[in-house]
This record gives structure tokens, sequence and C-alpha cells, in this order.
């Protein structure tokens, strides 16, 4: 249990280290053009933002177009930021520190930017750590169940263990057990042979007895045939 302990505690040891968002105004050249948007950065593996944010814009934005690692939402929804329709660009990279998610909203009339729309740049970056949050609370989730996968694994080794060891402990039981029938068998076996010895005596005297008898009845045999030849 104290391995399993240490196993959990490395797991989520880097949950706290991890919980790291930043969001900067940033321009960012995308298929040739320069554009003004926000970066969030947040320390967590690049295929797995990607993964979750092209899902993510999905789902708050309306629907996403992929090519050559560009995302673009053609009349994005997002009521957080603007009542009215937009154009989403964006932009998955990595970094040093882990990954980056740049975007750029054009909401027909402007860009959002930080000194021209202030109302909607700082929605936008509401949103971008909103879905940070959920990266990081995602994350969470999937080291409690690997920590959980580890924590039954565990378990299960030491279930076997233990089984193990009682199977053992049935064999100790069972060898003394036997031992001691074996002993006990011995010593049957000593008091028979102890009683047949016995018995090889007993019978030794009476053929003896007998051997006497057997002379004497021959001798009362012969003394009659005596008696028997002496009729004339």
């Amino acid at each position: 249990m104290k391995r399993i302990l240490v196993v959990i505690f490395l797991m989520l040891s880097g949950v706290s280290q991890a919980q790291v968002v930043q969001v900067v105004e940033k321009e960012q050249e995308v298929n040739s053009v320069i554009r003004r948007g926000q970066q969030l950065s947040v320390q967590l593996d690049p295929k797995t933002v990607d993964r979750s944010w092209k899902d993510y814009l999905g789902k708050k934005a309306g629907k996403v177009k992929s090519s050559r690692g560009v995302y673009t939402v053609e009349g994005a929804v997002i009521d957080t930021i603007s009542s009215s329709p937009m154009r989403v660009v964006s932009v998955v990279g990595s970094s040093a520190q882990g990954s980056t998610v740049w975007w750029s909203l054009d909401m027909g009339t402007a860009y959002v930017d930080k000194e021209a729309t202030p109302a909607e740049y700082a929605a936008a970056e509401k949103f971008l750590r909103g879905f940070a949050r959920k990266l990081y609370r995602d994350d969470v989730l999937r080291q409690i169940n690997e920590a959980e996968d580890v924590l039954r694994a565990t378990k299960s080794e030491q279930d076997r263990v233990v089984k193990e060891a009682n199977k053992i402990q049935q064999e100790i039981d069972k060898n003394k057990q036997s031992r001691k029938d074996l002993e006990a068998e011995l010593v049957r076996n000593a008091e028979e042979l102890k009683q047949l010895e016995l018995s090889v005596q007993h019978n030794a005297r009476q053929q003896e007895v007998s051997r006497q008898q057997v002379q004497d009845m021959e001798k009362s045999v012969e003394a009659v045939r005596a008696k028997l030849l002496n009729i004339k």
C-alpha cells in the first residue's frame, strides 16, 4: 500500500506544477497574412491540446474547418464574446513549456483587439482561460484514472500474493499433517512388527510343543505295535 501511495503522489504531483495559464495579445502570420490575436499558453502535451481545442471550438463556436494545421470557423457564434457572428482563425503550436493556442477573431467591422475592443478582448481571454481550465481538469481526471488503474492493479497483485501465501500455508499444513500421519504409521508399523516378532516366538514354542507331542505319539504307536508283535 505504501508503494501505491508513492506512485499516486508522483502522478498527481505534476498537476499543481502544471497549473499555469497565460494569455497574451500576439500577432502571427497565418497563410502569409499577419493577424493580431490572442495566444494561450499551457503546460500540456500539444497533441492533447490540439485535439481538445478542435473539439471545444466545434462545440462552442460552430463547424471547424482544418487546412494545413489552421482551424477556421466561418460565422462562429460565441455569445459570451460578441452577439454577431465572427470568423475565427486558429493555430495550435508547441513551446518549450508545453503548448500554445492562438486565435484571431474577426467581427466583420473590426478584429478583437486589446485597445480597440477591450470588452470583447476580455471576454475572448476569459473564453481561452475557460478552455485552459477544462484542459487541466481533464488532465487531472486522466491522471486520477491512471492512478486508480495502478491502484486496482496493485490490489489485484496483493490479492494474488495473499492467495499464494494462503496456498503455501495450506501446503505446509498438509505437509505437516502428512508427516504426522507418517510418524503415526511408523509407530503402528513398529508396534505391528513387535507383535509379529512375538507371534513368531510364540509360534516357535508351539512348533516345539507340537514336535514333542508328535514324537511322544510316535513312541506310543510303536509301543502298541510292539504289543501286537508280542501276541502269538
